[in-house]
């Protein structure tokens, strides 16, 4: 936390959780002699807003720290199976190995954490408020359904929380308050590529509002993010 103190610039932000990823990597590697490779979950989509791929034709949109490569000091050797696969592809495979439908349809968290859903720097106040108005979200996406009974979580791609390091004003009982904003994203789409944003049911909107406003002491509004992959990222930073 302390590296990223004062840091505002989200690909700054992402090069120094990448780097601090590496050195406990290197930290931990080295207590295991007979470790030989290293297996990544790296996927297509994470080369290409890296431009990591070969052609070099695409232009840099967020780095990934798994993707670039390893320090020449690690002699591990790299493993990335999915590497030429989108998220549909990986799913899959998921599927046809047999493996858990939790398992395989979880939605994505991003590789800096909570560092590229909190906008600017990052701080330990801010991270504890995301967290729990998160939570509060993914809980009641999990337990509202649609008119065939499914889940909103599992008919939405990937959903969550962002803080906004602003303040509005609002009432609570007879008295103002001067509190925090944060945003919910929502979105559905296939490969990650493109993507829309779910048009979620007023009445899930409205309790999941009330609910942070109230459960979350230390922000005061929350607004819905309406906006698509292009031109918005999933990803807020």
């Amino acid at each position: 936390m302390a590296k990223l103190a004062g840091v505002t610039d989200p690909e700054q932000k992402r090069k120094i959780i990448g780097a601090a990823f590496v050195e406990v990597f290197q930290r931990e590697a080295g207590k295991r002699q007979n470790a030989r490779w290293l297996a990544q979950g790296t996927i297509y989509p994470d080369v290409i807003e890296s431009a990591g791929a070969k052609t070099k034709k695409a232009h840099a949109i967020k780095s990934h720290h798994n993707v670039g490569g390893l320090p020449e000091t690690l002699n591990l050797r790299l493993l990335e199976p999915l590497r030429d696969l989108f998220k549909d592809e990986v799913r899959e495979l998921g599927v046809a190995l047999g493996l858990p439908r939790e398992m395989v349809y979880r939605h994505p968290f991003p590789g800096p954490g909570l560092g590229v859903r909190i906008l600017g720097e990052v701080k330990r106040e801010y991270a504890d408020l995301l967290r729990q108005a998160d939570a509060i979200f993914i809980e009641e996406l999990r337990a509202t359904a649609d008119e065939s009974g499914t889940s909103w979580y599992d008919l939405t791609s990937q959903a969550f929380a962002v803080f906004l390091p602003v303040k509005s004003v609002g009432v609570m009982g007879d008295g103002r308050t001067y509190d925090y904003v944060v945003a919910l994203r929502a979105v559905i789409t296939s490969d990650f590529m493109t993507a829309h944003w779910a048009e979620l049911p007023y009445a899930l909107l409205g309790k999941v509002s009330n609910r942070i406003i109230n459960e979350v002491r230390g922000i005061n509004r929350v607004v819905y993010d309406v906006s698509g992959k292009p031109p918005a990222t999933i990803e807020w930073e």
